[in-house]
């Protein structure tokens, strides 16, 4: 029994402590584990708290640790402050269970770790153990900050107002591109960051180092291959499906109540937080749509909602229902949900696609304008609000929008189509035989010999 445990492999898997991170890569270690390889998931206090709503599947295990944060970053903390102490109680923990490890005989086959923390790469190749990076973003956002440190800085920058070309790519405006690459980034050690990453890319001792991407091979064919450096291999769709809550009753009987897809499902993600004038935007254009709709709206640790109370919270309530929390992937796939009022963030946006359900988009930062430009004109699953010239979305453009989706006209129904397409594309790459199931089986199979 020792030597079957001795020769399985043994993933070492590393997420930065944020929602949109953990996600996905929990998935990908369930994906390892049904290839029958072993997952360890390094995380913090913190992340551990959040992700653990039952035990863990047979296969995985966790290696904890404090970063100093231990119940979370909270607004008004230093950002800088807590990636010194990542870093720093990081790099510590994967060295002592690396070394410990292999001491023991049972070595690690590879590090897989995933973004915002590149020095991970540098502690497994100061003790010569293999490493690659998990992509949690679109392949195309990952070419995107490749041009970006590799000659196209300037064109990037200094377009602001006009189309910029990249080699393989669409053509972009600035709203389509990452945040963090534009003159208004408010978060200065980003970009020092992700040059990190393809710093510790070139370190190494490969002649096209491979990254590991949650898209598909059918979803991003273009953006996969326009890079000759780099090998980006689509392993995904990484949507969970596992540690959920459970606690899903009271809503899903409301949704078993109503019409296959009538329902407008509303989301902002684990992040974002609207302004109170776009919040009360939001109430009146679902309101002035006329439409059930089921919106999540996050509570604060002490109960308190997040956004101050909407005035019109009674009439809200009559016509749709209003939740802190839900199981998003298994709202997206009830077959009363018609349509997805979306942040836009990587997570959401691919489980809208492998849900069948279209999308209308209100894109904050990061990722998500360029995820909003791939929807809408490439996938064509769904549509992007404009906002007025003091950023707010007012309410007709958002019912606008809900009625281009969801309604009866043209648009609408090629949008509907184009989702059903991308959902049985999406699934056929993750079944046994699919594209994205055999890149994940190549990646372990090749990790499983003399490693």
């Amino acid at each position: 029994m020792l030597q079957q445990q001795e020769q399985q492999r043994h993933f070492l898997l590393m997420t930065f402590p944020a929602q949109g991170h953990i996600n996905p890569a929990l998935q990908f270690a369930e994906s390892l584990i049904r290839m029958g390889a072993h997952v360890t998931c390094v995380t913090c206090v913190s992340t551990h708290r959040r992700m653990i709503k039952s035990p863990p599947p047979k296969g995985l295990s966790f290696a904890i640790f404090s970063d100093g944060y231990d119940d979370g970053v909270k607004p008004g903390d230093d950002d800088q402050h807590h990636f010194i102490q990542l870093k720093r109680n990081g790099s510590k923990t994967l060295t002592d269970l690396i070394v410990s490890n292999a001491n023991q005989g049972r070595p690690f086959t590879c590090l897989v770790y995933t973004m915002l923390i590149p020095w991970a790469a540098d502690v497994a190749r100061e003790i010569h153990l293999p490493s690659v990076l998990l992509w949690i973003q679109p392949a195309m956002v990952f070419d995107i900050y490749y041009y970006y440190f590799n000659g196209f800085a300037d064109v990037i920058r200094n377009n602001p107002s006009c189309s910029i070309q990249l080699p393989g790519l669409p053509l972009l405006t600035s709203r389509e591109l990452p945040s963090f690459l534009l003159a208004s980034n408010p978060y200065p050690s980003a970009v020092p960051t992700f040059e990190a990453h393809f710093e510790a890319l070139e370190k190494e001792n490969h002649p096209r180092p491979r990254v590991l991407v949650n898209t598909f091979d059918a979803l991003e064919p273009e953006a996969l291959k326009a890079l000759e450096k780099l090998n980006l291999v689509a392993v995904g769709p990484l949507v969970p499906y596992a540690f959920l809550d459970g606690s899903k009753d009271y809503y899903f009987e409301w949704l078993n109540s109503k019409p296959e897809s009538s329902v407008i499902y509303v989301s902002f993600g684990s992040l974002s937080v609207l302004k109170k004038q776009q919040m009360e935007e939001v109430a009146r254009g679902l309101l002035e749509s006329g439409r059930p709709f089921l919106w999540v709206i996050r509570t604060k640790e002490n109960g308190e909602e997040e956004e101050e109370k909407l005035s019109r919270r009674e009439e809200l309530e009559q016509m749709g229902m209003i939740v802190p929390w839900c199981s998003q992937m298994e709202v997206l796939s009830h077959p009363s949900l018609g349509c997805f009022v979306t942040h836009c963030g990587w997570n959401s946006s691919l489980e809208s696609l492998v849900s069948g359900v279209p999308v209308v988009m209100f894109p904050q930062w990061s990722d998500q304008g360029t995820n909003a430009k791939l929807i809408q004109d490439v996938w064509k699953t769904g549509v992007r609000v404009m906002a007025n010239k003091d950023g707010i979305v007012e309410g007709d453009e958002i019912k606008r929008c809900l009625e281009l989706v969801i309604g009866d006209g043209e648009r609408g129904k090629e949008m509907r189509r184009n989702a059903k397409k991308w959902k049985e594309l999406a699934k056929e790459s993750a079944n046994e035989g699919g594209s994205s199931y055999n890149n994940l089986k190549a990646f372990v199979d090749e990790f499983g010999k003399g490693c």
